[in-house]
């Protein structure tokens, strides 16, 4: 009788299968759980830095379902630090993108066949993190696809993070330095 042994390649294979079973369905967790609760989520803003954090990870942690999150970095700018708010908020926001990352690492991306996707999937394949980073900053609706994008493509893991962080930072500051600004403004207007 001949004996079959499983090569690491296949053990290695069945990892990667599971993993990326576990990605989608964390995505979809996600997803679902932040939808049940974006009527609460400015409530965070009353903690802080640790609210501001929590309300950027949680914003930009669903897949293709607007949150709140800009508003709150634009009107917490004018009460606290704006460039503290811009970390704070940027650093959330680049972990929240994860989730993206994970759709596409776990290769059950349905987008992969609409046109917007088809636009940007060439976009981050030839320029990687750089475009990672320009989508980053750029307020848009379609980061998730190029997360979607940077998963599917293998982009490693610690490359999309940290041109996603700079990207977040550089659009959270945007936000947060506008809101310091344009509310102090208004607030010495009306006085």
């Amino acid at each position: 009788m001949k004996r079959t042994s499983v090569s690491s390649f296949q053990i290695s294979g069945i990892a990667i299968n599971i993993l990326r079973v576990f990605a989608i369905l964390f995505v979809i967790a996600i997803s679902i759980g932040i939808y049940g609760i974006r009527d609460h989520i400015q409530e965070f803003a009353a903690y802080g830095y640790p609210g501001i954090f929590l309300i950027a990870l949680l914003a930009n942690a669903t897949v293709l379902i607007p949150a709140p999150g800009i508003a709150i970095v634009f009107a917490m700018g004018s009460i606290l630090n704006p460039f503290g708010v811009a970390l704070t908020a940027g650093t959330g926001g680049a972990l929240g993108e994860l989730s993206g990352y994970l759709a596409g690492f776990s290769g059950q991306a349905a987008i992969e066949r609409t046109d917007i996707y088809i636009r940007i999937h060439p976009w981050v394949e030839k320029y990687s993190g750089w475009a990672i980073l320009v989508f980053a900053a750029i307020p848009n609706p379609f980061f998730d696809l190029a997360g979607i994008a940077a998963g599917i493509t293998k982009m490693p893991l610690w490359r999309f993070l940290i041109f996603c962080w700079i990207g977040q930072i550089i659009k959270m500051s945007f936000f947060a330095f506008t809101g310091a600004y344009t509310l102090n403004w208004l607030s010495g207007f009306i006085k």
